[in-house]
């Protein structure tokens, strides 16, 4: 089987698995077997592809091409080589987890809530091995589509006014903003296929540029670039593994994807000097206040949420910043905040499953009666803040260095003070589960772990963020790629 037959495999396979979950569905331990098989089987076909990516061919697969000029085509290099292995090994792991919670909780419409997780991974998918523009921008749309269901599937009012504000901000800044740019992008160029170095004409107004890439940036409304983020904290009513689902397996990386995607082969590094200082100073912003609104946030889901609007931005900083070494970092960040991230909202749902706690203001010595958990949010937390041993340093280092590099003072600014903001709303949890006594309440009703899939699931993902502090290699090796011709 040649690599470009793992591509269709790897594209058909959830689709596959989606219908076979419909056929189990009055087994669910079937059910569920069909689920892990697939994504077992999804990994190992991406995973397929790595070696040949990593010696230089750029597999390809058509898929059709319904107008002249614009083909459903897929082409893995090495940014989308690292976002499909991020979303395809997470699958594996917080379908496990998903075992835990959905049976843990006694949740309605599992079936559903399983299908849709693999069309969406499907989605995914696509998007990460997209050949060109077009592709991309149907993906994505399809991936916004497959997502409401999950973002609605408590089925109450308030679940229901999320999915409108999920589904409202994401299709509006697609039709609004990203499907002007692309038609624009076609028609100045005569393609949309990606091409290392940027397809745009030569010597085109740099104030041309300039909106283009606005046009960009805020139509990718799956960054959270500010003042497009409201879907991201909107969508918290769905479960926890839909919120890991959202923030760290596929729907914010498809968006900040998409960003470093558009910024090397759309536009080019060389295009865009003097082109991004309004994105260095949006993107900074965005992580600054998000951090804000973090520090007072005691609903520990929020301040997750808004965590994670800000960690996005950092990937949107370091490609505004335009240094080789802050590329690097970007796409190394896909990889590390996807770890760190999906491990603290395993621990979220952990904690609830368990104890049915949702604020932190509740987690006083928490971490006495689920050390498991709360050890893994912990490792969580270091990678977020930036701070070894955990995955987040590495990327926090490398963006840092390609700041310094460009002389990018306000940038490396930004950096340090989000490091202390981030310190400032993730540690007191820490202080509180470990050192602070538990409460009457606690004390009156108590409980251990979770169900042991969740914790296996949570302990994983923890021990994959330390694991890529230590064996960073094929993560940099790709990333390194992005700036080099096959």
């Amino acid at each position: 089987m040649n690599a470009n037959m793992f591509i269709l495999a790897a594209l058909v396979l959830p689709l596959v698995g989606a219908v076979g979950i419909v056929l189990a569905r009055k087994k669910p331990n079937l059910r569920e077997t069909v689920t892990l098989v697939t994504a077992g089987l999804l990994f190992f076909c991406v995973a397929q592809l790595l070696a040949p990516v990593l010696a230089g061919q750029r597999p390809e697969w058509l898929l059709t091409e319904p107008l002249p000029g614009l083909p459903v085509a897929f082409r893995v290099e090495p940014l989308g080589m690292l976002f499909a292995l991020v979303a395809s090994g997470l699958w594996i792991i917080n379908s496990i987890y998903s075992i835990g919670y959905m049976r843990g909780n006694v949740e309605a419409n599992q079936t559903r809530f399983y299908v849709f997780f693999a069309l969406a991974i499907g989605a995914a998918l696509a998007i990460a091995f997209a050949a060109n523009l077009w592709t991309l921008f149907l993906f994505y749309e399809v991936l916004t589509l497959i997502t409401y269901p999950l973002v609605t599937h408590a089925g109450t009012d308030k679940a229901k006014q999320g999915g409108r504000t999920y589904l409202g901000i994401l299709m509006g800044t697609s039709v609004l903003f990203l499907l002007p740019a692309v038609i624009y992008v076609w028609h100045v160029s005569g393609t949309t296929d990606f091409r290392l170095g940027g397809i745009l004409p030569a010597g085109m107004d740099k104030g041309a540029v300039a909106i283009l890439l606005a046009l960009f940036m805020f139509g990718i409304g799956k960054a959270a670039l500010m003042p497009f983020h409201r879907w991201l904290p909107a969508a918290m009513v769905a479960p926890t593994p839909v919120s890991a689902l959202l923030h760290a397996v596929a729907v914010v990386k498809a968006g900040v994807f998409s960003v470093i995607k558009v910024v090397i082969y759309v536009f080019g590094l060389d295009a865009l000097v003097g082109a991004t200082d309004w994105l260095v100073a949006i993107s900074g912003f965005t992580i600054v206040a998000a951090s804000v609104v973090a520090l007072s946030a005691d609903n520990l889901k929020r301040r997750l949420a808004y965590s994670t609007v800000s960690q996005l931005s950092y990937i949107i900083l370091a490609v505004a910043i335009l240094a080789p070494l802050s590329v690097v970092g970007a796409a190394l960040h896909i990889a590390a905040h996807a770890f760190g991230k999906i491990t603290l909202f395993f621990a979220a749902g952990s904690i609830y499953t368990a104890a049915h706690k949702t604020e932190v203001s509740q987690l006083n010595g928490i971490g006495r009666r689920m050390p498991w958990t709360m050890g893994a949010f912990a490792i969580g937390v270091l990678s977020m803040i930036g701070l070894p041993p955990a995955a987040g340093f590495v990327s926090k280092w490398y963006l840092v260095s390609g700041a310094v590099s460009q002389e990018a003072w306000v940038a490396l600014a930004v950096v340090l003070l989000s490091t202390l903001l981030n310190a400032g709303y993730f540690l007191p949890i820490i202080y509180r589960a470990f050192f602070r006594p538990l409460s009457a309440e606690a004390q009156a009703h108590p409980h251990g772990e979770a169900p042991w899939p969740i914790v296996m699931a949570l302990t994983l993902t923890a021990t994959g963020t330390v694991a890529l502090f230590f064996f960073p290699d094929v993560p940099l090796a790709l990333a390194h790629q992005l700036l080099v011709a096959p």
